[in-house]
Parts: C-alpha cells; structure tokens; sequence
C-alpha cells in the first residue's frame, strides 16, 4: 500500500535523504525473506531509507525496486543508478 507523494512532498524526502548512506544492500541471492525483513526493520526505524542494488541490469533494478515497495509498502521518492530511496509513514 504505498503512498502518492506531490512534488513538493518528493522533493522534501530527497532533499533529506541526501545526506544518508545506503543501510541495505541486495546482493546476488536477491529479494530473500531475511534481506525483507532487514528492509522492513529498516523502516520502521528510519522511514527513509536507501537501499543499494548490487546489479548492472537497469530491468533488474527497477523490478527489484518495485518488488521491495510491493512487499514493503514503501513508496519509491527517488531512483539513480544503483540506489533507491524508500519512504514508508511510521504507523502511530
């Protein structure tokens, strides 16, 4: 269940997320039920987190991407090269 950002909310995340370092990393075992539950861990943490995609394949990464977000119910900010920005509100 990921959320729609407005610009200006998209903006704000990746204006934030600028400073952080990747806290995930996908290796080539992929989309494991451990690697899940580290990214879900993650954000419940942070709520704004990067994750690094260990591939070449530009496909890859964006399937790989859009399954984390599916699983998670994260919303991708913001994608460039390797790196993907997710953000996912802290349930209150």
């Amino acid at each position: 269940m990921s959320t729609a950002l407005t610009n200006k909310e998209r903006a704000h995340l990746k204006a934030r997320a600028h400073a952080l370092e990747p806290v995930v990393h996908v290796g080539n075992a992929g989309l494991t039920d451990t690697l899940m539950a580290e990214v879900d861990r993650a954000l419940t943490a942070h709520e704004l987190i990067k994750v690094k995609v260990g591939t070449d394949d530009r496909a890859s990464r964006v399937a790989i991407g859009d399954d984390l977000c599916a699983r998670t119910g994260a919303t991708p900010v913001h994608r460039v090269g390797k790196v993907i920005i997710l953000w996912r509100p802290r349930v209150e």
